[in-house]
Parts: C-alpha cells; structure tokens; sequence
C-alpha cells in the first residue's frame, strides 16, 4: 500500500510562553515493512536549530530549539508518502527451540533482550500482578504456543476492553485498564505488553498511523505493540483492532516504553503552568 499523510498539532497557550527544546518523532521509520519515499516538516515559530538524529532505538529524530522569543502558538505540519509491504503477516518461521514459552533464550540474545523484556521507565510497578495472571490464563489455554498465546491476548484484549480516544496523557496501568475493561490505543497497547512480558516474551510500543475506514475522515494518531519472535523478529499487534499488523500500519517510532516513542515531547522554559489547547488535522490517503 502506498500512503500520504498529512499531520498537523498545533498547541495555542493562553499567554506568552517560550520553548524548551523538543523532539519530534513524526519522519515515518524505514525497513523491510515500510518506505519513506518523501518527507517535508514545517515548524512554527521557525527553529533557531534544527537536528536529525538516531535514537537508541533506531528511531528518527527532529530535535529542534528555539529562541527566547515570546509566542501563544506552536505548530507542527508534516506530510509523508509512505510505502508499506507486509501484506501476510504470518510469512515466517520461528526457530525451533522458541516454539514453546517460556522461551529459553540465547544468553547473549537475553542480554540484548533486556529492556524489552523488563520495560522502560514507567509510572507502575512491573510486573503487574493482573498482567501475570492473565498470562498464565493464556499460556494455560494456548498450551504455551507462542503464536497461540498471541492471538489469543489480542483477540481477549480485543473484544473485552472498550475503545476511547484520549489524546493526552501517559497510558494507564495494565490493571487499571483491564480491570475497567475499557481504555485508548496505547493503554491496551501497555496492557499486551506487559502481559507478553510476564510469560517472556520481548516488546516494544509502537506510535503510528493505521489506514482506519475508508469511508470516514476520522483519523487519530495510534498506538500497538511489536514482539519479538526468534526466527521472525519483531512482528506488530494491534489489540484495538484485533489486528495483526501488516501493510495497512504505518510505525513512526517504537520504544521500550511509551514515552520515548511520543510523536512531539518537550517542554516549556517560561510561561509553566500556562493553559494549554491541543488540535490536530490527520489526512491518511492510498494514493
């Protein structure tokens, strides 16, 4: 599938404040699911420096800076034509002593593991205990097939808990989310995750884009997870939807933890605590 997506957030503040750097993680990533194919940003006020850079993670960055200027607006208008591949998400092998959790990992595989299996820096504790029990749940009633297990939690996931959007805010524990069966695209993001982790199993979250319906123009900013599978790699599911991730998903950046994989974060230098309104415009279009 072949994409262009038109994305502009715009915060207006009820007085003067001045900005702290920001990062931007909004230049869609490429690799064998996806391509970049072109690129534009426009920021406002103009940045006194702008940066490209690679995070840890491999991720895409604008680091940007500005003046000590006053303002009441900030802006940020990108448009990208993305290329996406992966139109048969079950094309792969698993190799064969990870076909059955817990999965016993290579020591220097485990080692390279580590944050993805532990988690980031996060709000709550890990491991959450509601995540582990519905882990062991599953891996009971999947027989500790790993592809079992996953289907099994985005297809649970999927029908138990209630969608809201909710543009702000860092996501929900687990039991929080689970126990109130409802939540946004990155709680259950969260919840998948940390269920996964608690029967061994790496993975990551993913801020992005999804297709969504061809006959609305709702479009929001969305959130999965990527797990890594020996033998097939990092492979995407989508517990909002139910979905096994394919050519329809577009990733920006993926991170242990949600907040290294927010699409805009900074700060303010001056003005702190002043009122903050959030709008965005998000065009997704196969062209």
């Amino acid at each position: 599938m072949r994409y262009k997506i038109h994305h502009t957030t715009t915060y207006t503040y009820n007085r003067p404040v001045t900005l702290a750097p920001h990062i931007i993680r909004l230049r869609p990533r490429c690799d064998v699911t996806q391509s970049l194919q072109s690129f534009s940003v426009e920021i406002t006020p103009q940045p006194s420096q702008l940066f490209e850079t690679v995070d840890l993670d491999g991720n895409n960055l604008l680091v940007a800076y500005f003046s000590d200027l006053p303002i009441d607006l900030f802006s940020v208008d990108v448009v990208s034509v993305v290329e996406t591949f992966r139109s048969n998400p079950f094309a792969y092998l698993l190799e064969p002593w990870a076909t059955h959790l817990p999965i016993n990992y290579p020591a220097a595989l485990e080692a390279q593991l580590q944050p993805y299996l532990l988690g980031g820096a996060t709000n709550f504790p890990h491991p959450d205990p509601v995540a582990v029990q519905l882990a062991h749940e599953l891996w009971h009633t999947s027989g500790g097939n790993p592809i079992s297990f996953l289907w099994e939690l985005n297809q649970k996931i999927y029908h138990r808990c209630k969608h809201m959007v909710r543009d702000t805010g860092d996501p929900l524990p687990p039991g929080i989310t689970w126990t109130g069966k409802t939540g946004s695209c990155r709680d259950v993001a969260v919840l998948f995750m940390e269920v996964c982790r608690a029967i061994g199993l790496a993975a990551r979250f993913v801020s992005g884009y999804q297709e969504g319906d061809p006959d609305s123009d709702d479009r929001h900013l969305h959130a999965w997870a990527e797990v890594y599978l020996p033998g097939a790699g990092w492979r995407g599911y989508d517990p909002t939807q139910g979905l096994v991730v394919s050519d329809r998903h577009i990733a920006l950046a993926s991170s242990p933890s949600s907040p290294q994989a927010a699409p805009i974060s900074g700060a303010l230098k001056t003005g702190i605590g002043a009122k903050t309104t959030l709008e965005y415009h998000l065009s997704i279009k196969v062209v």
